[in-house]
Order: structure tokens, then sequence, then C-alpha cells
């Protein structure tokens, strides 16, 4: 669970509904994080009101610190809650791609250095 979530509004008054719910959504992003990355991940959201003469519109955009990387990712709806649903996909499928990327290099590495080892066991 990522726990230093920072919620700010540009022309939009935050409610403690869209508070709790923005923190439950990206909040839960962390269970696709690495175990070193969740500690150290923040996340700042910003939720931005435009005024358009058909209607108000909401822009959400999520950035993700992460060890060596920002993740962004930004949609804008007539809705704010689902706004927050779209980035939260968005943001699943990019973290997910950052942990299996992160974890296909540690992993090798110490397949190589096992295999080293074992086979250099053998020969003596």
């Amino acid at each position: 669970m990522i726990k230093d979530i920072t919620i700010t509004g540009v022309k939009y008054e935050l409610t403690d509904t869209t508070k709790k719910y923005v923190e439950r959504k990206i909040g839960a992003l962390g269970k696709y994080l690495p175990r070193h990355a969740r500690k150290s991940a923040t996340a700042d959201v910003k939720i931005k009101q435009i005024d358009n003469p058909g209607g108000n519109k909401y822009e959400v955009e999520v950035i993700i610190n992460v060890p060596d990387k920002k993740i962004t990712a930004k949609d804008s709806t007539m809705n704010v809650l689902a706004a927050v649903d779209i980035v939260e996909a968005k943001l699943n499928g990019q973290l997910r791609k950052y942990k299996d990327d992160v974890l296909a290099h540690v992993g090798s590495s110490r397949g190589v250095l096992a295999r080293f080892k074992r086979g250099f066991q053998r020969e003596q």
C-alpha cells in the first residue's frame, strides 16, 4: 500500500468522499510494486476542474515516484470518480510492467550466479 499520497485540487474543492476514494484506489496500487519499492513509493494526485460551456470536465493526474522512475497517468472525464478509476487502471498496467522489469533483472543475475557456483563445485 502506498502510504504517502498527496491530493491537491486545482479549481476544485476536495470533499472527504473524494479524498477517501482516491486514497483507497491509489493506495491499493502498492501491491503491484516490488517489495523494495513499497516503502519509498509516493503518489501525487492532482484533480483539476475544467469549465466548459457544455458542462464541467475533471482531469485527474497521478504521478507515482518509485526508485529510479516516475510513473504517470492522466485522464479527463465528466465524472471525478470515473477519471480516478481510469487512471488507476492505466497505472495498474504500468506498475505491473515496472515490477516485471525490475524482478527480471534481479532474478536472472541470481540464477546465473547460482549456476556458475554449482558448476564450479562439481568440477572440484
